[in-house]
């Protein structure tokens, strides 16, 4: 029996980017498609044809990332399943007893979490540095926090909350100096701002492949440097497909830190995306998401009720990211009402990010209401999330 199209998920206007990309380049759905259907064999665990894709495939991916973020080589990239076992490989992979940590109070909870756990489970120390008045950290203040036994400087490029953009380049050029390593978090730019990791000081770099990426859910990838894994331990061990003979875990990346099944569906969607990429022209895509940026701050600007936060910032500060709240409404609220009745999608809450709603004083009303843009976001979208908020 046909299934009828559900009315409301066809007519849907998709606003929640910074969560997820949707939709996905068709692209990406046929390659995980031709997966399931004519391959299904798992990665690095044959010799047959299928397997031989496979892994050709993965090796594909691997390349496409690492010529994305202009790393050394493939291997210099790590799959993991998303951004925040991304952090998490570093984070615990990097940190013993008695480090010392620098980070933003800005981060995000896939960082706060991890610190707060290594610090009540094996002692490391952590400073946070608070953002300035307009939102961005000022890297002096990295410097100043810095002690003889700091071990890592942990920075988001850009709040999941505000969009605010940092500036990891000269963050990293102090850690660098100082001989610290550097962590950026690139959830929310990766593939939204160009990323070079070779020529940014950057020694770690993590990022999901389901936001702009615009890869499948349950993919992610963590950049090291040449020489980095030398310090940072693996998370897991298990089999790898390489060195079965031996009860210990590689050395070699990338199996040191890809122990167990890949998930290969995901990674053929993955490779697809970033094929996706390198067919289109970033700076256009970027220059798009902030042109609807502009068009929603302009249509909501004369609505006395709807307060918008980070609406006055030059574009080299943001990325396609606009939050708010409405006087009298909470964020969940607004939420609820707009998927409900104007089947509209948004984000709201804290968004995983209390320090980001703590700085800009909406931590204690519940933090408040997101739009995020991707490729496939139009005008009328973007029109019609704001004459609901007038509606409201």
């Amino acid at each position: 029996m046909k299934k009828t199209p559900d009315p409301v998920m066809s007519d849907r206007c998709y606003l929640d980017n910074a969560a997820t990309s949707w939709p996905k380049p068709e692209g990406v759905l046929a390659a995980m498609d031709r997966y399931h259907r004519e391959l299904g064999v798992a990665a690095g665990r044959g010799a047959t044809r299928a397997a031989s894709e496979v892994d050709a495939t993965i090796a594909r991916c691997r390349l496409r990332a690492a010529q994305f973020f202009n790393a050394e080589s493939s291997d210099r990239i790590v799959f993991t399943f998303n951004g925040t076992d991304s952090l998490n490989v570093a984070i615990h992979g990097v940190l013993r007893p008695g480090d010392h940590v620098v980070a933003s109070t800005l981060e995000h909870n896939s960082v706060l979490r991890p610190l707060s756990d290594l610090r009540q489970r094996i002692g490391i120390e952590t400073t946070f540095i608070e953002p300035e008045a307009n939102g961005r950290v000022e890297p002096t203040k990295f410097r100043d926090a810095l002690r003889p036994n700091t071990k890592l400087i942990a920075l988001l490029h850009a709040s999941n909350v505000t969009g605010i953009v940092q500036p990891i380049e000269d963050v990293s050029a102090i850690a660098r100096q100082a001989g610290v390593l550097m962590l950026v978090d690139a959830a929310q730019t990766a593939g939204h701002l160009p990323i070079d990791v070779r020529n940014s000081f950057i020694d770690l770099l993590a990022c999901p492949g389901h936001k702009g990426l615009l890869g499948p859910l349950g993919t992610g990838l963590l950049y090291l440097r040449p020489g980095i894994e030398q310090s940072v331990a693996s998370l897991r061990q298990g089999g790898t497909g390489s060195l079965s003979e031996d009860d210990h875990q590689p050395d070699r990346l990338p199996d040191k830190y890809e122990s167990g099944n890949h998930n290969a569906p995901g990674l053929f969607g993955l490779e697809a995306a970033l094929e996706w990429w390198e067919q289109h022209n970033a700076g256009e895509l970027r220059s798009h998401e902030l042109t609807l940026r502009h068009r929603l701050i302009d249509a909501l600007g004369g609505v006395s009720s709807v307060r918008l936060f980070a609406a006055d910032l030059p574009d080299e500060f943001v990325v396609g990211v606009l939050n708010f709240v409405i006087d009298g409404f909470d964020p969940q609220e607004v939420a609820a009402i707009l998927d409900h009745d104007f089947q509209i999608q948004v984000r709201s809450g804290l968004h995983c990010a209390p320090g980001a709603h703590r700085h800009q004083g909406t931590l204690s009303d519940g933090g408040t209401v997101r739009a995020s843009f991707g490729p496939s976001t139009t005008n009328d979208d973007v029109d019609r999330l704001a004459a609901a908020l007038r509606a409201l």
